[in-house]
């Protein structure tokens, strides 16, 4: 018994605190600033000189941004970057191949769509 409650305090060192937690949601809050930015110059009456260069790649912009949120809130919010090794690949390995076969799937639709034409 006693020997859980020093793992528990030793682990318990490892969880960031309240100023990072704060400094996280900030980060988070930026890069959905960011994402309707993109949105809003893409689609939008915002900065009508960039828009030809956004429109075309406004969707992989924002793809690119909620995966970067997408991770920050796994990180910290769900605790991952503190667990175990084992609890985080088990949590990253149906990600990593749901996107393996999404990305099989569009390169197949794509042949298809293709040769249809």
């Amino acid at each position: 018994m006693a020997n859980t409650a020093a793992q528990h305090d030793a682990h318990a060192h490892d969880h960031p605190g309240p100023a990072k937690y704060i400094q996280v949601a900030v980060i988070l809050f930026a890069l959905t600033a960011l994402e309707v930015l993109a949105y809003e110059i893409g689609h939008g009456n915002v900065l009508q000189g960039m828009q030809a260069m956004v429109e075309p790649i406004v969707v992989e912009i924002l793809l690119v941004l909620s995966a970067i949120k997408f991770a920050l809130v796994a990180m910290f919010y769900m605790h991952l970057k503190q667990d175990e090794k084992l609890l985080s690949g088990i949590f990253v390995f149906p990600i990593i191949l749901a996107l393996g076969l999404a990305a099989a799937l569009i390169a197949l639709f794509s042949v298809v769509f293709m040769l249809v034409k």
